[in-house]
């Protein structure tokens, strides 16, 4: 099957890494195992539950002309911005989700096609849902964003 979600994902992670404002964030490729001590989070390709079922991505297409050679794909991308905190202050782990989540929505406005060139049409935060709770390691609030496009495959 031809589709560019795997792609899509490697320019999201790419972009993340690179982020100098993201330093202290830890960028992770999908739900990882690990005994990391983070606070802060941003996941390419995860729903964010860690009890739930794992979602990365889900694409809709059909074929974009009668040659039947080109395919117009509609994708979404889950990412999962993640802010744990020591204490019980679940407002300053809201802004901090809030504040990683916002450098996905400045990449894909500086550059709708996030690198990807021809091919991709447009990218953008389609929506976002919030969660937040008081965990065993503090205040945890987690912006699910899904990044949605349209391209050509």
């Amino acid at each position: 099957m031809g589709s560019r979600v795997p792609q899509v994902i490697d320019a999201l992670v790419t972009l993340a890494r690179a982020d100098a404002a993201l330093a202290d964030v830890r960028v992770s490729d999908g739900p990882e195992v690990t005994d990391s001590s983070a606070k802060d989070w941003l996941i390419v390709g995860f729903d964010g539950d860690p009890a739930g079922d794992f979602q990365a991505a889900q694409t809709l297409g059909g074929w974009a002309g009668l040659s039947a050679r080109s395919r117009e794909e509609q994708w979404q991308v889950m990412v999962a911005a993640i802010a744990q905190r020591g204490d019980t202050d679940v407002r300053a782990a809201r802004v901090r989700a809030y504040e990683i989540g916002a450098r996905v929505e400045e990449w894909l406005a500086a550059d709708p096609s996030i690198g990807l060139g021809v091919g991709l049409v447009e990218a953008a935060i389609e929506a976002s849902q919030l969660t937040q709770d008081q965990t065993d390691r503090g205040a945890q609030a987690v912006l699910l964003l899904t990044v949605a496009g349209k391209c050509f495959t």
